[in-house]
């Protein structure tokens, strides 16, 4: 039987642009991951693998026209949108070079000899290798940042790890142009090509997780593909470590103090923040809390005014849309739910904006609008408005893991007075990043930052954007009474490299 065409498509039209590639097959696969799997030696100099991921970051952007109209006819997002996410996800290419570069990674801890410690310590010497080839599961929503060169991709390559990448079915033609620029880089340093492979279709993807030289994944998707992902990892006869994130309701809790003293201001910012490319960010907030009254009224009258100036959008694709536009629908029949902007159908081919509001204490125990609790992919938001304070809690006390928790509040409460504190220690378990007086889209490129949280936002306790997303992708060993000369250079008493390290019990840098 002949191997299923991949195919390139217009989400604005619903209408076949080109085949740029068939499905794999079980064998391609097995060819793709082995070769992968030879070509890991390539990565062992750091030097060479710095100067690999920095030439990937200059190629990215040398061939940034042709990349971004590529994507901007698979996704519809925009050249400027497209634009900013190529910069960053060259920008973090770079970063993860300086941070290969300076070896904290490595964790490198010695430790001498000590006959008078109880029990004795005999000579020690830790730090981190890479785990083996890491499979890749390319995100729809951002088909830079969080595809075939995204962040998964260049932490495990930054960690000495080769990567197969299963490319997502919204953007193949796309991932077919950055493979190849990511494969010329690796070229000119003496690198296989095969240190990045890529493969398409729905059962590759289950080939892949299931692969034995394959030694850990990561995932950006829906919590059902990703859950069925994580569990194959796991029932392998080995299992490997399985990084995905899944869904994300990200709440906002809006204090009453916050909304009396600048309601047309939140209003406006969540509009932003909800509809920001079409509503199909990860950290988009999906339930937002809003107090009854006055001032929560008008939170919700600069909301509506906000929303409703917003035109209408394309999805990533037109499944994406239908199942918006049915999603939406379901909500809305809910008792006591009603529409001041309608979400759903914005023309044959788009969606129109819009949000949902409930009395909270129909989300504080379980029933029938636990539907309001799941992430519902697309402009749209829902406003729960609460009566007190242990209302917002109920509330709070009933949601998941998220990405993202925030809270607005008003220039007295962030001084220290009223419930401010109070409202971070009951958002803190939910998420891996809180925020205070802003909007979680935009997740920054930074040392400190944390993509992840609790399930099911994540499956691990890791982050997924930062500096520390390298820390997926290795695994520590350390070896004991070792000769210097057999020692790993990284080990050694005399440094050569010039390693952070923690040598007997004092931080060296």
């Amino acid at each position: 039987m002949a191997a299923a065409p991949v195919w390139s498509v217009d989400p604005r039209t619903g209408k076949q642009r080109e085949q740029v590639a068939v499905e794999a097959t079980a064998q391609e696969v097995e060819a793709t991951v082995r070769a992968a799997h030879d070509a890991r030696g390539a990565l062992a100099d750091r030097t060479v693998r710095a100067a690999f991921l920095r030439t990937a970051a200059d190629k990215l952007q040398t061939a940034k026209d042709q990349l971004v109209e590529a994507a901007d006819a698979e996704t519809a997002l925009g050249p400027v949108r497209l634009t900013g996410e190529l910069a960053r996800t060259s920008y973090q290419l770079r970063a993860f070079a300086d941070i290969v570069d300076e070896g904290a990674f490595l964790d490198v801890v010695i430790n001498h000899p000590d006959d008078t410690a109880t029990p004795p310590i005999p000579d020690l010497r830790r730090y981190k290798v890479p785990l083996g080839v890491v499979a890749v599961y390319s995100a729809s929503n951002f088909p830079f940042a969080f595809s075939v060169a995204g962040g998964d991709t260049a932490s495990a390559l930054a960690a000495g790890n080769p990567v197969v990448v299963k490319s997502h079915p919204d953007h193949p033609g796309l991932s077919e142009l950055v493979a190849a620029v990511l494969r010329r880089a690796a070229a000119e340093h003496g690198i296989p090509e095969s240190v990045l492979g890529l493969v398409h279709g729905f059962e590759a993807g289950i080939e892949l997780i299931k692969h034995p030289l394959v030694a850990a994944a990561g995932f950006t998707g829906s919590i059902r593909g990703g859950r069925a992902l994580f569990d194959a990892a796991a029932a392998r006869p080995v299992p490997i470590p399985f990084h995905g994130e899944l869904g994300s309701l990200n709440p906002v809790v809006v204090t009453e103090a916050a909304a009396a003293e600048r309601a047309e201001a939140i209003g406006t910012g969540l509009a932003g923040s909800m509809t920001l490319g079409v509503g199909q960010f990860c950290v988009k907030p999906g339930l937002v809390l809003v107090p009854s009254g006055a001032a929560g009224d008008g939170l919700v009258k600069s909301l509506t005014d906000a929303v409703s100036d917003t035109d209408a959008g394309v999805l990533l694709d037109h499944r994406m849309r239908d199942n918006f536009i049915a999603g939406v629908a379901e909500r809305a029949r809910l008792a006591d739910v009603e529409t001041p902007v309608t979400p759903g159908s914005g023309g044959d081919h788009t969606v129109s904006a819009g949000f949902l509001t409930v009395p909270a204490d129909k989300l504080a125990a379980e029933g029938e609008h636990d539907l309001l609790l799941e992430e519902c992919f697309g402009p749209v938001t829902v406003v729960a408005r609460y009566d007190d304070d242990a209302q917002a809690r109920a509330v709070l006390s009933r949601l998941p893991g998220n990405l993202t928790a925030t809270v607005h509040l008003s220039t007295e409460e962030t001084e220290g007075k009223g419930r401010g504190m109070e409202i971070l220690a009951e958002l803190t378990p939910l998420a891996g990043r809180v925020l205070v007086n802003g909007w979680p889209t935009g997740v920054a490129v930074a040392a400190a930052q944390h993509h992840g949280g609790p399930y099911p936002a994540t499956t691990s306790t890791s982050t997924s954007v930062g500096g520390t997303a390298i820390e997926r992708w290795m695994r520590p060993v350390v070896y004991q009474t070792t000769p210097e000369a057999l020692l790993p250079v990284e080990l050694r008493d005399d440094n050569p490299l010039g390693l952070p390290r923690r040598f007997n019990g004092q931080l060296e840098r």
